[in-house]
């Protein structure tokens, strides 16, 4: 298969990035409706129609996930893919029209590129229309064309972030993938090794890391421009949940952010992992939580091994092979 999460039934994949204001969106479609849930823990998010994931609201799918770059800004684009949703015939069954349900999360890239040109309706509309069950692009695309971490010191210090993804097959044809984009403050670890892989550099020269959770340990304060900054997460399976379920399934995978991301949900962050479930196959629900964190922080490492330096800022991914 992709090794994505377009390898988990019922989820398509579109993106759209403006290659000169460095800006873009990723779009995750579900053409069948998935249970939704959510789980936020930075302090700094920026979202929209996330009320709709909860178990009490009375839509039971989703229709899609808008991520977008832009700050607040961004959050235009998710009009663009309702308006590509309801074209196609999907959407929400009211007295009147099919209403597309659209959650929507934003991360801060106005730091580079152009401050003045954001995710907008038409990279919305062109994102949607752009996702198929395929294979996902990863690094400086989408969502993440415009993302950084190790911004402890500022952006002079700091690295390329950009897209990742991961799936697993587990037994009886159960499924479970991951997206993740990544825009930290702080660095990015190796779950497996602990090893740092990016993040804030000791000087804007070398690529040698400075280790922001040590520099917050010591007391250090970050820069002042060093805030606005979120990562966002995506994971999906085909396992058969109810509301509740999936948002717990949100809560779990949020693990993978606290073992890939150094350190998770600062103040200055606005982590959100979203959760969904797109089929009925059964599968035990403990294994699911884990393996989607430890996909999460697949999908993380991939998100900055696979950005190549763009505008001044060093990325991993100009010796990377694919």
């Amino acid at each position: 298969m992709w090794q994505a999460i377009t390898d988990v039934p019922g989820v398509h994949v579109g993106q759209a990035q403006d290659t000169n204001a460095l800006t873009g969106c990723t779009v995750l479609v579900f053409p069948e409706g998935a249970a939704g849930g959510v789980d936020v823990c930075g302090s700094a998010s920026g979202t929209r129609e996330l009320t709709t994931l909860h178990g009490w609201h009375v839509t039971p799918h989703i229709h899609a996930i808008c991520l977008a770059g832009g700050s607040a800004f961004g959050l235009d684009a998710a009009g663009g893919v309702m308006q590509a949703l309801e074209a196609q015939g999907i959407g929400y069954e009211t007295r009147a029209a099919r209403v597309p349900i659209v959650p929507a999360a934003i991360i801060y890239d106005l730091g580079i590129g152009s401050a003045s040109r954001r995710p907008d309706v038409a990279m919305g509309y062109a994102a949607c229309q752009a996702a198929v069950a395929g294979p996902v692009a990863e690094g400086n695309v989408g969502a993440g064309i415009g993302a950084t971490v190790g911004k402890f010191y500022g952006m002079d210090h700091a690295m390329k972030g950009g897209v990742g993804t991961a799936s697993a097959e587990l037994e009886n044809g159960v499924w479970v993938g991951a997206l993740a984009v990544c825009n930290a403050l702080g660095d990015v670890r190796d779950a497996a090794t602990g090893a740092l892989l990016a993040g804030a550099r000791q000087a804007p020269g070398r690529m040698a890391l400075a280790d922001t959770a040590r520099l917050l340990r010591e007391g250090r304060k970050p820069d002042a421009n060093a805030g606005s900054n979120t990562t966002l997460g995506v994971v999906a399976t085909n396992v058969g949940l109810a509301k509740p379920q999936v948002e717990k399934l949100a809560k779990l995978a949020q693990h993978g952010l606290v073992k890939a991301l150094s350190p998770a949900h600062t103040q200055f962050d606005g982590d959100t992992v979203f959760a969904v479930s797109t089929g009925v196959v059964s599968g035990d629900f403990t294994r699911l939580g884990i393996v989607a964190a430890e996909l999460l922080a697949v999908a993380l490492a991939r998100s900055v091994m696979l950005a190549g330096s763009l505008a001044g800022v060093p990325g991993l991914g100009d010796a990377a092979v694919e």
